[in-house]
């Protein structure tokens, strides 16, 4: 069953086309990167996906127990994200607002879930130290700490290795890969990153400017085998 459906979905930046009659299914435990080169809709869709965005035609079904309030995100790296005034406690207890609704008040389970995350991805010595005086890795993975906080379903990820050292893009891979296989958590993720993207995924979503695809890791491949380009 799908947790999550795009049929026929197009997406406008303004009065320009940027995805055009995609269409793709998400199952669960599903390890999938969206790749394509800049200005082809990769991250617009995740905000599609997410409410954020509007589409312009199609639509985005939702199933198998997972809504849009139920998603983890981790978006791009901006200026303002690293240096926000926060402790890394109140960073990752804020990914639990997205169930809050109009009552926007933590309970004793936010806590936990929060410490445990925090636990679970190795951060827990720096619960009360400052979000902004963090290293480019440990702020990823407190943010990831924060996106497992809304969810139990589905994390998607825009981009979440730019700017790391090559060490802190191994850890990222690694930590994203036990989520995926230890804790059956579905993976969409942007990525520039072809090898790993191949190395990693289970499928692939290639956005193009004349005709998509969507398939497996391997039927990706084989059918880049003999072209010059992405691979």
């Amino acid at each position: 069953m799908s947790q999550l459906l795009c049929k026929n979905v197009s997406l406008a930046y303004e009065k320009d086309i940027i995805v055009e009659h995609l269409s793709f299914e998400v199952c669960k435990g599903d390890y999938i990167s969206i790749i394509g080169e800049n200005g082809t809709g990769k991250s617009s869709l995740l905000k599609a996906i997410l409410g954020l965005l509007p589409l312009r035609s199609g639509e985005i079904i939702f199933g198998d127990g997972l809504k849009r309030n139920k998603i983890g995100y981790l978006s791009q790296q901006n200026p303002l994200q690293k240096d926000f005034p926060a402790s890394v406690f109140e960073v990752v207890l804020s990914g639990c607002l997205n169930n809050k609704g109009m009552f926007p008040f933590y309970n004793q389970k936010d806590k936990k879930m929060a410490k445990s995350n925090l636990e679970l991805l190795g951060m827990s010595a720096w619960i009360h130290q400052s979000f902004a005086d963090l290293s480019g890795g440990q702020k990823q993975r407190v943010l990831l700490a924060r996106a497992l906080c809304a969810t139990d379903h589905m994390i998607i990820l825009d981009e979440p290795i730019t700017g790391l050292d090559p060490i802190a893009i191994q850890d990222m891979y690694d930590l994203i890969q036990r989520l995926n296989q230890e804790m059956g958590i579905t993976i969409l993720m942007v990525s520039h990153d072809i090898k790993n993207a191949l190395t990693y995924s289970n499928k692939i979503l290639c956005l193009r400017k004349d005709q998509n695809f969507f398939g497996t890791t391997e039927e990706f491949v084989a059918a880049e085998k003999g072209k010059e380009g992405i691979l």
